[in-house]
């Protein structure tokens, strides 16, 4: 079996059984953006073992590992075999804090984190904005450094290229078209042109920067899936997609 490690979302999480049946060769790093994942850590942060109400265990691991930059150790210990990228948590507004980043997610933003001294001076960068674009490409310069200077460079590098859905299918087997903004979470809304736009150049430069290899569903499968398991979003897809995901990867060589 090969060990796989995501930078990512559930996209590509939910190709692999969830909770006790969950392969161990599988390292899952969620909740982060590029550039906050090659931040230095948040001084005077005070993080908790376990999770405050209202998130699940891995939610809150994942809130920890964002603002004390866990996640690169992580990496470099599980020694994958390959590493699958997918940017669909590039939806989630940076803040800077003094020379630090954090990922602006909703498991922050309930955690209740931000209520800490050490975020208090915190500045919001826009993810549609130019700044964001700048410091996206800088992280992804230092991802290069990283993989040339560690063992991950041995590591073979998959980018699944996603798209958020711009219809959905309903359980009675009829398509509709979704609106076109939704919700990132409670006060955070998107447009769904406007960030299939940002996955595109994301996508387009780490292709062109990493050589990695490129898996894409059919434009045709990129539905959302009204009866999700996770409910109606426009990256929670209908079967049939992760079906098609699922055998690229096997194609690209991850064995399952």
């Amino acid at each position: 079996m090969s060990r796989v490690a995501i930078i990512g979302s559930c996209i590509t999480r939910d190709l692999w059984p969830v909770g006790a049946a969950a392969p161990g060769s599988l390292l899952y790093i969620s909740r982060t953006s590029l550039p906050s994942l090659f931040s230095h850590s948040i001084t005077g942060i005070e993080t908790k073992l376990d999770p405050p109400d209202g998130l699940a265990r891995h939610q809150h691991n994942a809130v920890v590992a964002d603002l004390r930059k866990l996640a690169l150790e992580a990496l470099v210990a599980h020694r994958p075999t390959h590493i699958i990228f997918d940017f669909i948590d590039e939806r989630f507004d940076l803040l800077a804090v003094g020379g630090a980043l954090a990922t602006h997610s909703w498991e922050l933003e309930v955690s209740g984190y931000l209520a800490q001294p050490a975020l208090q001076g915190r500045r919001p960068i826009a993810r549609t904005s130019a700044a964001y674009d700048r410091l996206w490409i800088d992280a992804l310069d230092q991802l290069c450094a990283v993989l040339q200077a560690t063992r991950l460079g041995e590591a073979r590098l998959i980018l699944h290229q996603a798209q958020w859905a711009q219809r959905r299918r309903d359980a009675d087997g009829q398509i509709h078209d979704l609106d076109a903004r939704v919700q990132v979470f409670a006060g955070r809304d998107a447009d769904i042109a406007e960030h299939n736009a940002l996955l595109r150049r994301c996508q387009d430069r780490f292709a062109a920067t990493t050589g990695a290899v490129q898996i894409e569903a059919d434009a045709g499968l990129r539905l959302a899936d009204s009866a999700h398991r996770w409910g109606l979003s426009p990256f929670h897809y209908v079967a049939d997609y992760y079906s098609d995901i699922r055998r690229q990867l096997a194609q690209a060589g991850v064995a399952w």
